[in-house]
């Protein structure tokens, strides 16, 4: 049991922490009942709710942590390369993960070093800005390439 200024009582009895918490005008709140015993405080549980619920919007408000996809054509010009890598770029600083596919159709997916040799430059073009890791290996599916990226 803890105290409303933070200070660890001991294990106390149900009754008697009830006892404590009634004679200072406090609520008995269970902090975690996953322990045994189950460990509770003495304080205002209108102001704990406040807090939890803050934290939870804190949680909400953290940015990162996400799979965002860039999906390269077989076809597609060093220029739009380049905004590309820009736009991983962006996702890589916000602390996402970044899906690379490079989509192939019909008879490109005969082609497949050429293909490999575009993601090559895609990944050398973003390594010039941001130091990237291999979440994943490139992993040639039924419709191309994918690879996961991250920032080291």
């Amino acid at each position: 049991m803890i105290d409303e200024t933070g200070k660890q009582l001991g294990i106390v009895s149900l009754t008697d922490a009830l006892r404590l918490a009634k004679e200072r005008n406090l609520d008995l709140i269970q902090v975690t009942g996953k322990l045994i015993p189950p460990v509770c405080k003495i304080g205002d549980y209108g102001k704990h709710v406040y807090w939890q619920e803050k934290k939870q919007k804190e949680v909400k408000k953290q940015k990162g942590g996400q799979l965002k996809g860039i999906r390269l054509s077989f076809g597609i010009s060093t220029h739009d390369l380049e905004i590309r890598a820009k736009q991983a770029e962006k996702f890589l600083n916000e602390g996402n993960k970044v899906l690379i596919e490079m989509v192939l159709r019909g008879r490109e997916k005969a082609l497949t070093n050429v293909a490999r040799e575009k993601v090559s430059q895609f990944l050398e073009i973003l390594g010039r800005t941001v130091p990237i890791k291999f979440e994943t290996d490139s992993k040639k599916g039924p419709r191309g390439f994918t690879m996961i990226i991250s920032k080291q």
